[in-house]
C-alpha cells in the first residue's frame, strides 16, 4: 500500500511540473492582459461545475449575460429567466440526486480577442453515492466582456459522441 501511494504521489508532482510547464509554454508571448482575460475567462468553467455540484442555481445564472442563447439537444432557450427554467429542471439541480460535476483540464478550450471570447469544456456529471457517470455534456460558448465581467452570450450544449 506504501509503494502505491508514493507512486501516486510521484505521479501526481509530474502531472503538476508538467501542467505548470505546458502554461508557461502556452502564455509565452502572450500580453499580460490577455493571460489575464484567459484565466477569467477559464474561471467561468469552475463556477459552472461549483453550481452545479452544490445546486446553486442563483451562482450558476451569475455567469449568463442578460440576453444569453442557450442551445440544449437542439432546443434554445432565450434569457436568462428562460435558460434558468431549465437549469432548475436539470438533473443536477435535482435534490435527489448527488451528483458532482467535473471537467478533466485536458477538456478546456479557451480563447480570447479583445472583449470577446470562446470557452469549451465537458461536463460529466457523476453520482457520488454510486460512483457512476450520469450525464456527460460537451459546452461551446461565445463570451463577451460587460461591464468588466466576462459573461456567456451564447452557448451550445449537448451530448459529445465518440468518434474513432
Amino acid at each position: 500500500m506504501r509503494k502505491l501511494l508514493t507512486a501516486a504521489a510521484l505521479i501526481g508532482v509530474g502531472v503538476l511540473i508538467g501542467g505548470y510547464g505546458a502554461w508557461g509554454q502556452r502564455s509565452a508571448g502572450l500580453n499580460t492582459q490577455k493571460v489575464v482575460n484567459l484565466y477569467r475567462i477559464e474561471k467561468l468553467e469552475k463556477i459552472w461545475h461549483k453550481a452545479a455540484s452544490k445546486k446553486k442555481l442563483n451562482l450558476m445564472m451569475s455567469i449568463w449575460a442578460k440576453r444569453a442563447v442557450f442551445t440544449y439537444n437542439g432546443k434554445t432557450f432565450k434569457g436568462k429567466h428562460a435558460i434558468r427554467s431549465l437549469f432548475a429542471k436539470a438533473g443536477p439541480f435535482q435534490p435527489q440526486n448527488h451528483w458532482i460535476s467535473d471537467t478533466p483540464e485536458y477538456k478546456i478550450r479557451a480563447t480570447v480577442n479583445g472583449s470577446k471570447g470562446t470557452l469549451y469544456f465537458e461536463c460529466h456529471y457523476v453520482d457520488v453515492d454510486s460512483k457512476v457517470l450520469k450525464v456527460w455534456v460537451a459546452n461551446q460558448a461565445d463570451l463577451r466582456r460587460i461591464n468588466g465581467k466576462w459573461l456567456i452570450v451564447d452557448s451550445s450544449a449537448t451530448t459529445p459522441t465518440l468518434k474513432p
